[in-house]
């Protein structure tokens, strides 16, 4: 009897054992992976001097990845036919460089690769990776560096790219070398940096040069990029440290094709400051010929007006201006003119010391005042003249008094103005009104 109490037991616990084995649990699956990737080998090895090579090899110890290549890789001096980089999109332990371009003579190159290698599993960054190598008997190791401020922002654009262009001696240098030529090197702020190091450089004389590249062609467009450069040319070596602040350079005049839009009216857009500007006919043209200029309210577009009508097939309009002479043939057909047509400003209310103003979509060329009448709310005749007139916008400004809390109308009387083709207005009624003083404050700064 004992020896088979003795067996259950034994039975009973071999049992627990074997079904608490059978019990399944989740494995942990180990640490996460915190540590980047590193470099096992290169070919060529990095730093290497007389480089004849035409494909480089970066080994590393696990399977990576390279994202926002584009941005991130910085090769400098830049090369005129791009490497070809791989592994793109795809996860290898080896990073291959495919060189295209015939590389001169004595010249140190640097692939700064930033913050795009990462490990492939938990996207652990390797960050700043430079490849370095001189197709000379050594390496330059001269370096230049300072900061990007904005000259409006509190904070300047990421991704800014620092350049150099080289000064040599006995040739003239053309600042127009910002728009035409690479720089000689280069570096980028990224994402994060507003300090910048351009390292591995030569001794010379430079121009230092901040860019916020669009389109990424390390050449300054004038209408999307910002600049900024040091006033002289640089030493190099150097310990001094350099401020480059960026702004947006305003763009040089430039006129489109002009063509007619109505009759005697010829449209002129244009990009830039027109400030300036002269526009002349060079076709033959009779005695009593005029012309005026005017410019769109809204859009940058000049306005050609002539007079009389001319039977031609086309004019030749000469634009002149500080950056530009140039010539173009403006084809004529027969349409209508336009009618004139009136605006004023302000509308309602109108401040203490403002000036009310009237606009013609037609140049004016008379204005009677005797055929304008300005009453106050207790129908008194208020005296008012003429101020100014701004035959660009085509713009009469008048001033008057005026008292607290009133209100004006002014009317004005068919013919008063005359337009460039003798056209005049019809009746025309203005309301206006003063505020009370204590409908305004005093700001002290």
């Amino acid at each position: 009897m004992g020896n088979r109490l003795l067996n259950f037991l034994l039975i009973v616990i071999i049992s627990c054992v074997f079904i608490n084995c059978a019990n399944r649990g989740n494995p942990n699956g180990g640490e996460k992976d915190i540590e980047p990737p590193f470099i096992i080998n290169t070919y060529p090895e990095n730093y290497s001097t007389n480089f004849k090579a035409k494909e480089i090899k970066i080994e590393f110890n696990e399977y990576i990845k390279i994202k926002n290549l584009q941005k991130q890789l910085i090769i400098s001096p830049p090369m005129k036919n791009q490497p070809e980089i791989t592994p793109l999109g795809s996860a290898s332990k080896t990073i291959t460089i495919k060189i295209y371009d015939t590389l001169p003579p004595n010249t140190t190159y640097a692939f700064n690769f930033g913050n795009s290698i990462e490990d492939n599993n938990e996207g652990n960054p390797y960050t700043y990776y430079r490849y370095v190598f001189s197709t000379g008997d050594y390496i330059d190791s001269l370096t230049v560096s300072g900061n990007i401020t904005d000259a409006l922002k509190r904070e300047p654009e990421t991704f800014v790219s620092v350049m150099l262009y080289e000064h040599e001696k006995d040739s003239v240098f053309n600042d127009s070398i910002i728009y035409k030529e690479t720089p000689k090197y280069i570096t980028n702020t990224l994402d994060s940096l507003t300090t910048f190091t351009i390292e591995n450089l030569k001794a010379g004389k430079y121009l230092l040069v901040a860019l916020k590249d669009k389109n990424g062609d390390n050449k300054f467009q004038q209408k999307s990029d910002q600049i900024g450069f040091y006033k002289s040319f640089i030493d190099i070596p150097t310990d001094s440290t350099y401020n480059l602040r960026l702004f947006n350079e305003i763009i040089d005049f430039n006129p489109s094709r002009p063509q007619l839009v109505n009759g005697e009216k010829i449209m002129i857009g244009y990009e830039g400051d027109y400030t300036g500007v002269k526009i002349n006919m060079k076709s033959d043209v009779p005695e009593d010929f005029e012309s005026r200029i005017t410019k769109d309210v809204k859009t940058d577009t000049l306005y050609y007006w002539y007079k009389p009508k001319l039977k031609v097939d086309s004019l030749i309009l000469n634009i002149e201006h500080p950056n530009i002479n140039k010539d173009f043939t403006v084809r004529i057909r027969d349409k209508e003119r336009d009618s004139l047509l009136m605006t004023s400003e302000p509308n309602g209310t109108i401040r203490y010391t403002e000036d009310f103003k009237i606009s013609g979509n037609i140049p004016f060329i008379n204005v009677d005042t005797s055929k304008m009448e300005l009453m106050d709310k207790d129908s008194l005749l208020v005296p008012f003249k003429i101020k100014t007139y701004d035959s660009i916008t085509n713009t009469y400004a008048f001033s008057f008094e005026k008292t607290e809390g009133n209100s004006y109308n002014m009317t004005v009387l068919p013919n008063a103005f005359t337009d460039f083709f003798e056209n005049t207005n019809d009746t025309i009624r203005y309301s206006l009104r003063t505020q009370k003083l204590d409908s305004y404050g005093n700001l002290r700064l």
